[in-house]
């Protein structure tokens, strides 16, 4: 995809505001941790890997100009603003771990030096995650036949990403692969990422892309013109439990009622061992005025109640399969995750912080 999701260049950060899109190309810089922070809880960037790609690069925007014990105290300072953005996506908390550990390892550098040292952690970041989307994609696209038709939930493309993608990834590395591949697309109430962002990105790529009301989905599964459904994933549970973007599950019920695959595209730092099971997710809960209005104006009575979870959490037993970028996990997940975590290293999928690559401008 042409327009890059999020970037690094100069001392700034840079993101396509996600929430204009597709009527307005329009790209947001940040010189400040807060002002990523706020980019992040708005949801001018959303989708799990890029939220934890934007807070690493608040984390070195942050820490600029501090060293030693006063690093230290600033770091908890941006860290605890960074992780109250957006509590259910793993990838967030897993990319502060990294660049806490970068920053204690690095405690002796001057400000100048230590500043350099995360903006370089933060760019690793970033190419592994770019490295983890084509490596799952290409594992996901073998789950493909010659001719293929996805169904997806909201947006898990390139947009949700460091740029490529994880269910959409797929979706590319099967066409990349010579395959003839066809999307359709839930427009995904309330915030639309499916109608504004997954066919967005899709057609800048060509990709054929059908989008339907959510409440279709069942219609469509039945017609017999779904292969399989793949969604991303903001948190997947030791036991395979997923949580995703609101209505996934229901999607799941439909794709088992119909005898339909259902993939899930898991990087591995959307994998939480320590949660044993989706129960202990926690799932965040958005301003009511996500479905009391729209484009600003009220469609719903004034006064009335709204209840608004941004996620849902699919039982493992729905699962047919969770792609990731070492491989593809089938049940027992409790066994299967836990192997393809072991062996994944920090930076296997992409350079090493000392290899990472200089930032433009």
């Amino acid at each position: 995809m042409a327009v890059k999701t999020i970037e690094w260049r100069g001392d700034r950060v840079f993101m396509i505001d996600q929430r204009l899109l597709p009527g307005k190309e329009i790209v947001r810089a940040y010189d400040d941790y807060r002002g990523v922070a706020e980019a992040i809880r708005t949801m001018v960037i959303r989708g799990a890997p890029a939220i934890g790609v934007a807070a690493a690069m608040g984390v070195a925007l942050g820490i600029k100009g501090h060293a030693g014990k006063r690093a230290e105290t600033r770091f908890a300072q941006v860290a605890k603003t960074l992780r109250a953005t957006r509590p259910t996506a793993v990838n967030l908390a897993w990319a502060l771990e990294r660049m806490e550990r970068a920053l204690r390892e690095n405690l002796t550098l001057e400000a100048p030096r230590l500043f350099r040292r995360l903006r370089d952690e933060a760019l690793a970041i970033y190419d592994a995650d770019l490295a983890a989307n084509r490596a799952l994609g290409k594992f996901g696209a073998e789950l493909l036949g010659a001719e293929a038709t996805v169904l997806t939930h909201c947006n898990a493309g390139a947009l949700a990403t460091a740029g490529y993608g994880t269910a959409l990834g797929v979706v590319r590395a099967a066409r990349e692969a010579g395959k003839r591949v066809a999307v359709y697309a839930d427009e995904t109430r309330p915030f639309l990422q499916g109608a504004r962002l997954t066919a967005w990105e899709l057609r800048k790529d060509r990709i054929p892309v059908t989008v339907i009301a959510d409440n279709m989905a069942g219609t469509v599964l039945r017609s017999g013109r779904i292969d399989c459904v793949i969604v991303g994933t903001d948190r997947t549970a030791a036991n395979g439990d997923v949580a995703n973007k609101i209505g996934t599950y229901p999607l799941a019920v439909l794709a088992r009622r119909h005898h339909v695959p259902f993939y899930v595209a898991a990087p591995l730092s959307s994998i939480d061992l320590a949660c044993a099971s989706g129960e202990q997710i926690p799932i965040e809960e958005r301003s009511p005025l996500e479905i009391a209005e729209f484009a600003g104006k009220a469609v719903t009575p004034k006064g009335v109640g709204v209840f608004n979870p941004a996620f849902d959490v699919t039982p493992a037993e729905l699962v047919t399969a969770i792609i990731t970028e070492r491989g593809v996990a089938r049940p027992s997940y409790a066994k299967s995750l836990a192997r393809l975590k072991k062996a994944h290293s920090p930076n296997a999928a992409g350079r090493s912080a000392g290899q990472a690559r200089r930032p433009t401008g």
